[in-house]
């Protein structure tokens, strides 16, 4: 499909930058600074505004995608970067980082096909990466009529969108397309950035939600939240289980079940087993430096997440995505006592 990526572009650049300013403007003139995976962004800038309001400390989180996010964290120019791909236990200490999750959220097909509710239309993970290697290239295809009998499918094409930047979201869902097409893992692969067969780039979850919402025909992928809020519909997935489950609190909680958080914070939530489990489900992550330059700047990036870890569990539900068992949570609180100023003393007391 022919798509005039600079009109959509312009149209894209207006509302990319109002919602960066709806973000950054709550916490005004930060203290404390951070940057990476727009998956989690819209909760970062709720928690944010309210632990503005309730403490009157200021926090900047800019949604820049999680490669340069931890660009940003590497080279210290933020108190904090944040990632939906986890380093391993090895890759951070040879970084000198630590890494704690956050929350737990779900990453969604999401298609622009009018008449198709949200939910309704439902794919498998083959259909899902015959689709992005271009293999089906139109939306009453044999294949995807044969998973939904009774649908009526357009004759329309389809138009593709994936991300253009270094992504957290595109290593979910790249990770799961290799684990569940042998095709897609010879061909593609999996990471934060990977050489795109087909589609348009869009930046970051804003973009490629902007896109699909332009596009008749679009299908693209992004954080559930961004669906709900950009009212695109998601479609159903068929999960290892063979069943077909909808994106929820629930199927989020029942993938991430089998996670061992006391052995390590690298845990990948994708095609999990069970009959309930989302197939693209993932943890947000955040990096620290172990060893701190800016001990009181560091000191007070742990006390946001903490007041968040207490407080924030409601807003987090409330936007879709699952906040961490308070088991886990003891875990992370351990964890921050190994961060340390230049002569090897705790930041925090």
């Amino acid at each position: 499909m022919q798509l005039n990526e600079k009109t959509i572009g312009k149209k894209w650049l207006v509302g990319a930058a109002a919602l960066f300013m709806a973000w950054v403007m709550p916490a005004g003139a930060a203290d404390i600074t951070g940057a990476g995976a727009s998956f989690p962004a819209p909760l970062y800038t709720r928690w944010a505004a309210d632990y503005n309001q309730a403490t009157s400390n200021r926090i900047n989180y800019q949604s820049v995608g999680s490669s340069a996010g931890m660009k940003q964290i590497e080279v210290k120019t933020v108190d904090f970067g944040a990632s939906d791909a986890p380093l391993t236990d090895a890759a951070l200490q040879e970084k000198g980082l630590i890494q704690f999750p956050t929350v737990i959220g779900g990453i969604v097909p999401i298609v622009n096909l009018k008449g198709i509710a949200p939910g309704q239309l439902k794919l498998s993970g083959q259909l899902l990466s015959d689709i992005f290697l271009g293999k089906i290239t139109n939306w009453n295809d044999a294949a995807i009529a044969a998973l939904n009998p009774g649908l009526k499918l357009p004759d329309l094409a389809v138009a593709v969108v994936r991300r253009a930047d270094g992504s957290g979201t595109t290593f979910g869902f790249t990770n799961y397309l290799s684990k569940v097409s042998p095709d897609w893992k010879e061909k593609v692969g999996e990471g934060t950035a990977v050489n795109w067969p087909i589609g348009l780039g869009g930046k970051g979850n804003e973009g490629v939600a902007q896109y699909v919402k332009q596009l008749s025909g679009a299908i693209g992928y992004v954080e559930y939240a961004y669906a709900k809020s950009n009212k695109l519909s998601h479609t159903q997935i068929q999960n290892r289980a063979g069943k077909f489950v909808q994106p929820s609190n629930d199927t989020f909680k029942a993938a991430a079940a089998g996670a061992d958080w006391a052995k390590s914070f690298h845990q990948i939530l994708t095609d999990q087993p069970g009959d309930n489990s989302w197939p693209i489900t993932s943890a947000t992550f955040i990096m620290m430096h172990k060893a701190q330059d800016k001990p009181a700047q560091a000191a007070a990036a742990l006390d946001f997440f903490e007041w968040a870890y207490k407080n924030g569990d409601t807003q987090a539900e409330k936007l879709d995505y699952v906040p961490m068992p308070q088991s886990v949570k003891d875990i992370v609180l351990r964890l921050w006592q190994t961060v340390v100023d230049t002569s090897g003393k705790p930041v925090r007391k």
